[in-house]
């Protein structure tokens, strides 16, 4: 291994293990399916506030992900339109800003996200961004295998994505912790 490799790997597992305070419990939301929008009937989506700490969270959240099989990453904000996934989970990873997100659709609630939040969608889950800092950033990923992602905004145009949910695989790992638990309990 060379010398940057080496640097960014102890990078990597210094601020993750600087910020594994991991008793710490995502916030978990249910939301009901409407008319356009069939949230998850069976997965939380999950929000960890604060979560990572690092000078450069761009490379942080590029490398967790990457050691953590979650792929086709993304930079990018969130789109100002509801949309959501029926070929794959999602994370949204906060790289810079500040946003507010509306999470499940019309009838879902809305969030305030900042730099170190962490956001895993399950498939479903309706999805949009309502306002934000001129400097909002997201780093987003799909879990390995589910990286061929659809964006879709109302299950009419699409009937068949309900039951694409239903039998959607579960991610392997946790994209934050790597290990199959929070995310899998």
């Amino acid at each position: 291994m060379d010398a940057c490799a080496l640097a960014s790997k102890n990078s990597l597992e210094t601020n993750f293990l600087s910020n594994r305070s991991y008793d710490m419990k995502p916030e978990t939301h249910f939301f009901q399916a409407d008319e356009h929008i069939p949230n998850n009937p069976e997965l939380p989506v999950l929000i960890y506030k604060n979560a990572v700490g690092s000078s450069d969270l761009t490379l942080y959240f590029e490398e967790m992900l990457a050691k953590h099989s979650w792929g086709g990453i993304w930079h990018a904000p969130v789109y100002d339109y509801t949309h959501f996934h029926s070929k794959s989970h999602e994370v949204l990873c906060i790289a810079s800003g500040h946003a507010r997100l509306q999470l499940g659709g019309e009838h879902g609630g809305d969030f305030d996200v900042s730099a170190g939040d962490l956001i895993v969608l399950p498939a479903g889950t309706g999805h949009r961004q309502l306002s934000a800092s001129h400097d909002f950033m997201v780093i987003g990923a799909y879990p390995k295998g589910q990286e061929d992602y659809d964006i879709l905004s109302s299950v009419k145009d699409d009937p068949a994505a309900v039951e694409r949910i239903a039998n959607l695989p579960l991610p392997e790992k946790d994209p934050l912790t790597g290990n199959p638990a929070p995310l899998l309990d």
